[in-house]
This record gives C-alpha cells, structure tokens and sequence, in this order.
C-alpha cells in the first residue's frame, strides 16, 4: 500500500487551494479527483447556452498542477475512509486502491436536493456538471428548433439565486441575439419574495426589472408542488395554483452533501445536519479527529454559503496548519470580498463587502466578466474564454454551438413535453449547483 503525508479529495475550488498551498513548503500530496478535471463551476451555464465550449471549463487537474512537483493527482472514486488507520480506499479504472495518509482534506462537494421529491431529478435539468450543462445545451438546440407554440419552446426554471437568474437571463439572450428574436417563454419559479432574495433592496429588484424587460415571467413567493408529464405545477402564498406546460425544466434550488460526506461522519464521528453536511469544528477539523479537514459545500459552519471563495479560503487554511503557519486548533474566519450575479448582456449586480452601496449595469457586467476570467484555470482557456465572450456579446455568435455534438449512442430520457417522436439527452445527473449569490471568487 502506498502512502504520502496528505490526501486532497476533491478537485474543486477547496481541493484546488489546498493542494497549492500545500505545495509551498513542498509537501508530498495526493490529490483524489473523482473526473480527473477542475471545473470551474460558475460558467456551467454559459456552456448550457452555447456561449463557450466545455473544455475550456474543465482542464485536467493534473495540467492544472503540472508545476506543483509535490502534488500528485490520481483519477478514482473514494468509497470507504478508515480514520484509525489513516486509510483511504478508492476505485479506479484499475480496480480498487489504498493509500495511507498522515492528514486527510476532504472537498467533495454537495448535489442537488429535491425537497423530499427524488424522482423530479429525472424530470429535470441541473447545472452542477459538465455533463449536466452539455444534456442542457443539446435541449435547448432542440427547443429552438421546435415549432414556436410547441411546449418545447416553454422553459421553467426553478430557484432565482444567481444560478437560476443566469441561465433565465442568457436562455433570453439566446433567443434574442442567436436566434433573432425567435419566441421562447421563459417562467422563473421562486419562494421568496425576491429574486436574487440574498440581496433584497435595489440589486434584487434591479434585477427583477431586467429580466422581465428580457421577457422573462418572474413568479415569486411561488412554489413547486408537482413536476410531471411535461406539466409544473407552482403553488403561490394565497393558495393558487398554476399549470404550466414545459418542455424544459431546469432546477437550481436546494442543496444536500454527497454520499461521501455519509463515509466521513461515520469514520469520524462527526455529525450531521438535516441536508447530510458536516457539522464541522471551527478549525474546520472534523468530529475529534486532529488530522481530518472538511470544507466546502458539503460542510455546515457558521452559516457560511456553500461557494467557491469560502473553499478556496478554507483550503489555504487547512494547508497553513499542516504545513505549520498557523497553528493546530486555529479557528476559520472567513474574508467576505463581495459577491455577484450575472442576469444578461449587459446587466449584472454586484454586492460589495463592507456595506459599500451595490453596483449594477455595465459596470457590474464587465466587473462580472473580468473576475471571472482572472479566476478561469489557464491562460489558454482564458484567452479562449474572452475570444468566445467578444463573438457572444459583442458580437451575435455561440462558439459553444459549433463545436458540440450529441454523443454517438447516447441514452434517452423523457424530461418535460417531448413532441412525437423526440428523445432527450440522457445521462442527467441529480446534482445541482447551491443556489446562493455568486461569490466573488477571490480569496
């Protein structure tokens, strides 16, 4: 059985962090990554809507981390911890592994919750993998290519966080700029009061003004109760219930931890909330184990949101104390930088830190765009990524359009109101993003 000083689980924004920190004082690491890439999570919707290309999304994590001599990346799937032994067992394409560790970090993340209804992740779209966002885009090729009252030209999206108010915003912009102004019905579902409801004020309804100018029908205070045979049903607070009739449903409402969170609880005797996270120490170590780190989404401390700066910020930490710059026990505080959402070409809000007075239009769109190409891993996707943004934006183009494909043999699954004789994309995963505001992802 091999063995390095720290296992990294988890190619993410946390994972990612702390293997680079770990780096610095050039400590033996074993990065664990479930599909091998680092996916940068908040442009998933712009792969959804043909606006840049998968790949540029998702490089490999072991390109990511070539130069970090002492970071080793391994591809495999993490089915059992042994936290007295210090063990972590893991599958590969080879069969299944061991490794021996001295300090273990897990970031593995968190999927989609579905409010106790389980069988409407098949009845729907997520937008929490690669995957996830190319079973999208290859929908909305198909909708757009549907007659204009068919129900495949109606889109519902559940949740108006920064994730649900971006893929309504852009799926506007796409008929609109891309398809000349071809007729979509885009419906936002959300049950609070307020779009983006984080923000609240005049950045949530800034944003509601902007997206209903892109014709998009907001209905807050609003619920889900029923998701079946390509009709939504939404419930408002008076009582009333509506049908709607939708080809498309994408969800981006709820969060719970992944299985793997399970694993580290029972190793460790950490517990839990009632979505599965991890109820970590505010050092972030976990149950009364010195040695094992939690972080991320798949973590509850403090009310932290579930986003990327948060990981990031924790990771770094959780490498300062193996690594010695902090010492053992030192509690987490979180840096809050701000945090944004897009909404469509060229609107976007912006909260600051500090209570500093929000910022909208233009102005937040190119802060937007410019965060978040600084953040994009590689400065070959980066240069790609603002190529395909100035032929999107600026100009009329869906550079991800052109170089997609539907797989050859791909599975086929009923998701909405298919017309006769229309097959879906298969392969829909039940994860989701959080749906929160889009946090800066500085750290």
């Amino acid at each position: 059985m091999r063995s390095t000083h720290v296992v990294v689980i988890g190619s993410g924004f946390g994972g990612l962090a702390a293997a680079k920190q770990l780096a610095k004082s050039n400590i033996e690491t074993t990065l664990i990554s479930a599909n091998g890439t680092h996916l940068f999570q908040p442009l998933l919707y712009q792969v959804a809507t043909g606006v840049t290309a998968g790949e540029r999304i998702a490089p490999p994590i072991a390109d990511v981390l070539r130069r970090r001599r002492t970071v080793d990346v391994v591809t495999g799937y993490v089915t059992e911890v042994d936290a007295e032994r210090k063990v972590v067992t893991y599958a590969t394409a080879d069969g299944i592994e061991q490794i021996a560790y001295t300090y273990l970090i897990v970031a593995a993340g968190a999927a989609q919750a579905y409010f106790g209804h389980d069988e409407w992740a098949d009845r729907t779209f997520a937008l929490k993998t690669l995957e996830d966002a190319e079973n999208l885009r290859t929908r909305m090729r198909a909708a757009f290519d549907a007659p204009a009252e068919s129900p495949a030209r109606t889109v519902v999206v559940v949740g108006a966080g920064a994730t649900g108010v971006e893929v309504a915003g852009q799926v506007a912009e796409l008929a609109r700029r891309f398809h000349d102004d071809a007729e979509i019905r885009i419906h936002l579902v959300e049950g609070a009061d307020d779009v983006l409801p984080f923000y609240g004020g005049t950045l949530s309804g800034y944003t509601l003004a902007a997206l209903e100018k892109a014709g998009v029908t907001v209905h807050t205070g609003t619920f889900v109760t029923a998701i079946e045979d390509g009709v939504v049903t939404v419930k408002d607070k008076a009582g009333a219930e509506r049908e709607i009739a939708a080809g498309t449903v994408v969800w981006s409402a709820g969060v719970k931890a992944t299985p793997l969170a399970g694993v580290i609880a029972e190793a460790t005797g950490c517990e839990t909330d009632r979505n599965g996270r991890l109820l970590i120490n505010r050092d972030l170590t976990v149950g009364g184990r010195a040695d094992v780190f939690a972080l991320g989404d798949m973590t509850s401390l403090n009310g932290l949101p579930g986003q990327s700066p948060v990981a990031m910020q924790q990771g770094r930490h959780a490498a300062d104390v193996i690594r010695g710059t902090k010492g053992p026990g030192t509690h987490f505080r979180y840096l809050d930088k701000g945090s944004m959402a897009m909404i469509d070409t060229p609107h976007a809000v912006i909260q600051p830190p500090l209570g500093l007075p929000g910022l909208t239009g233009i102005v937040a769109w190119a802060g937007w765009l410019a965060v978040h190409l600084y953040y994009l891993a590689g400065m070959g996707n980066r240069v790609a990524v603002l190529r395909d943004w100035l032929r999107a934006f600026v100009g009329s183009a869906r550079p991800g359009f052109a170089t997609a494909a539907p797989p050859d043999g791909a599975q086929t699954v009923t998701v909405g109101a298919p017309e006769a004789g229309e097959e879906l994309p298969g392969g829909l995963g039940v994860a989701g993003t959080p749906d929160g505001p889009r946090q800066v992802p500085v750290a």
